[in-house]
């Protein structure tokens, strides 16, 4: 019997009935087992069924590396993923109870040469999952949970999801400030062409450059680099960045119309309304696109990288 229980089914063995008594045994004694488990390190993980929508409880092997919990999906070396870890594809919140504390996480899968990392120092603590991997062709899934609040008495870091919101605080404020400048363009013409401050629209362009240059390397830093890596690790959020990338482009082809509006604005010449109505369009269609971001992966991101340095 492994450290891992699965969800397969022998002739004339209760595999759910056997592990509604491990996981009462587990809950009752603060995960200290008796029996075929004593002195094993499990944990009851819970997920939300990838079909049922409800919650799935289930003891696996509990390890903790560089500081995070990890269970792995052996399946016992079966050549099928247990289906747990469906779950945890669909819908990476899961809840981690290791006898001390239960703690809310998300489930990452990392993959390629971290995994790879991760399955051996896996194996060094816990051989019996080597001889797993030997029995099966299907690579053998490492996965990292990664706590969403810290724990009790820890100060909470800074993550990069925090970061991110920062970031979209500083560019709402900049289109505000851009706003308000198209504003007083148009305050500055409502009597006679001469009441418009000569510099307002040398100002703008200059901030309109800024704020343009800014808000498409941030997005061109999510598309490159952020959210690859965040699909990779977590599969039920990559329908959701495929969106955000696509808003990407809208928002971008708005900018290169703002662009040319403010780069060729003529104070007198122009028409200062219909460049308010074009930032009110981004304004909008910006707020929509960090909205939808926020709720989507400022969760992942904080659980998986702090802050950068610089931040």
């Amino acid at each position: 019997m492994s450290k891992e229980q699965t969800e397969t089914s022998w002739s004339g063995f209760d595999v759910n009935d056997f592990q509604r008594r491990i996981i009462a045994e587990f809950r009752g004694n603060n995960g200290k087992m008796t029996g075929m488990f004593e002195g094993w390190s499990l944990t009851v993980l819970t997920t939300i069924g990838a079909r049922s929508g409800l919650p799935r409880e289930i003891p696996l092997g509990y390890l903790v590396i560089d500081g995070k919990g990890v269970v792995i999906a052996s399946a016992n070396g079966s050549d099928r993923h247990p289906g747990w870890y469906y779950n945890v594809r669909k819908n990476p919140i899961v809840t981690v109870e290791t006898g001390e504390e239960t703690y809310r996480a998300i489930a990452a899968i990392p993959q390629g040469v971290e995994r790879d990392r991760l399955f051996e120092q896996v194996v060094a603590e816990a051989p019996g999952y080597g001889d797993y991997q030997a029995k099966t062709t299907r690579e053998i899934p490492v996965v990292v949970l990664h706590r969403i609040e810290p724990k009790p008495g820890d100060e909470r870091v800074k993550g990069m999801g925090d970061w991110i919101v920062e970031v979209h605080d500083w560019l709402r404020g900049e289109l505000r400030t851009l706003r308000d400048q198209a504003d007083r363009l148009i305050e500055g013409t409502a009597e006679t062409i001469e009441t418009t401050p000569p510099d307002l629209a040398q100002q703008m362009r200059t901030h309109c450059l800024n704020f343009c240059g800014a808000l498409r390397r941030h997005h061109t830093g999510e598309d490159m680099a952020v959210f690859p890596s965040l699909a990779a690790q977590f599969p039920a959020l990559a329908p959701a960045l495929a969106q955000l990338s696509e808003q990407h482009k809208v928002v971008a082809q708005l900018q290169d119309s703002i662009q040319a509006l403010v780069g060729g604005f003529v104070p007198g010449e122009s028409d200062p309304v219909r460049l308010r109505a074009e930032l009110e369009e981004l304004a909008t269609r910006l707020e929509s696109h960090f909205d939808f971001e926020e709720q989507t992966v400022v969760t992942a991101l904080n659980a998986t990288a702090e802050a950068p340095p610089f931040a």
